[in-house]
């Protein structure tokens, strides 16, 4: 769908201040998505805006400043941290000369890097051509430059075009087609562990907080757990058992960060149904990360967002071991532990979660025997 970046490929990135107060953290998770996806950091363009350009969005002045890095940096690719239309995003790659991403190219770009299940490369070839299907446009020669998930390239002219539209419309109807199937798959391995009374946990949270590494430590496998975004997608259950007669099926879900695209929302719906049907949310944190609490906002927006918001969850303040916390537990109104300071790293604090686990799973047996009683 992309081709990929070449080893010492530079791009420059743009992140513009529309009164955010948060913005030097924006500036930073760009930088990290962009160092995820494989570029170098030639560098960074920052400025403060009222509202957007309407032909570059970043304005002339800044957008010469491109041309004028461009030479400078020997930078082939320009990244915003915004979402671009067609028009801005075709108006700054004839000026420059430059591959342009906006944040949804660029998030779907990694994506696309990081998908290795069946299903999740499905997902992530529908989010891209419901992406590029959008964007076409007459003229959108830049399309050259993207590979389509069908073979073709988008290119100049309107014959092209329409031929594009259409071929795209085909492959998208395939596609939602296939996971149609799988997603029945799925629904019946959720039922039948539900018929089995088994707990259920799915491990939630902002990407790059730490969900991977936890669920390492817990059921001892050894899945990728990378210090960098999106390092995984595909979802990953596995048995766990922690005492005698105690026993749970734990996920591992694909983390979620601001402005998640829908396209992407909609593409992983499938996939992010096994935190919907779970008994229990692990909901991981970054305590050291200092934009935390926007972070836990977004999470829980998404989880409103596919239905999941209503279900319990135990709020885990992950990586103490980066700042001086103690491991420790609090307990809500009902006397449920809801909160627990921990490092999945070190495995300080990991005996508060299985504690935790455990409660909920006795709680839920007798749930369960009350109501067929």
């Amino acid at each position: 769908m992309f081709d990929r970046p070449e080893v010492g490929e530079k791009a420059i990135l743009v992140n513009i201040n529309f009164n955010n107060i948060n913005h030097e953290e924006d500036t930073t998770e760009l930088t990290q998505l962009v160092l995820s996806a494989g570029f170098e950091v030639a560098d960074i363009i920052e400025s403060n805006k009222s509202q957007p350009d309407a032909k570059y969005f970043i304005g002339s002045g800044k957008a010469q400043e491109l041309v004028t890095l461009k030479e400078v940096t020997e930078a082939s690719t320009i990244v915003f941290n915004h979402e671009l239309t067609p028009s801005q995003e075709r108006n700054i790659e004839k000026l420059t000369g430059l591959r342009v991403y906006d944040r949804t190219a660029l998030i779907l770009y990694i994506f696309s890097q990081r998908a290795k299940s069946y299903e999740g490369k499905l997902q992530v070839e529908l989010a891209h051509l419901a992406h590029l299907a959008s964007r076409l446009t007459k003229g959108w020669s830049h399309l050259e430059r993207q590979k389509g998930g069908i073979g073709v390239r988008g290119g100049p002219g309107e014959k092209q075009i329409e031929l594009d539209r259409r071929m795209i419309g085909i492959r998208i109807k395939q596609l939602k087609e296939k996971l149609k199937k799988l997603d029945k798959q799925r629904g019946m391995q959720r039922r039948a562990r539900r018929r089995s009374n088994v707990l259920t946990v799915s491990i939630v949270g902002y990407t790059n907080a730490g969900k991977s590494t936890l669920f390492n430590t817990l059921t001892h496998e050894k899945i990728l757990a990378e210090d960098k975004l999106f390092a995984t997608l595909d979802t990953t259950s596995r048995k766990l058992f922690l005492e005698p007669n105690h026993k749970l099926v734990i996920s591992d879900t694909v983390g979620f960060i601001k402005n998640l695209p829908t396209t992407l929302v909609e593409a992983f719906k499938s996939t992010l149904e096994e935190a919907t049907d779970s008994d229990l949310l692990i909901h991981v944190v970054d305590v050291s990360n200092n934009n935390k609490s926007e972070q836990i906002v977004e999470v829980d927006k998404i989880l409103k967002e596919i239905k999941a918001n209503d279900l319990p969850q135990i709020l885990v303040l992950n990586q103490i071991d980066k700042i001086p916390l103690k491991a420790m537990f609090d307990r809500d109104e009902y006397g449920t532990i809801s909160r627990i300071q921990l490092s999945a790293k070190t495995g300080n604090g990991i005996e508060f979660l299985k504690q935790a686990l455990v409660e909920y799973d006795v709680n839920l047996t007798n749930e369960r025997k009350g109501q067929y009683a």
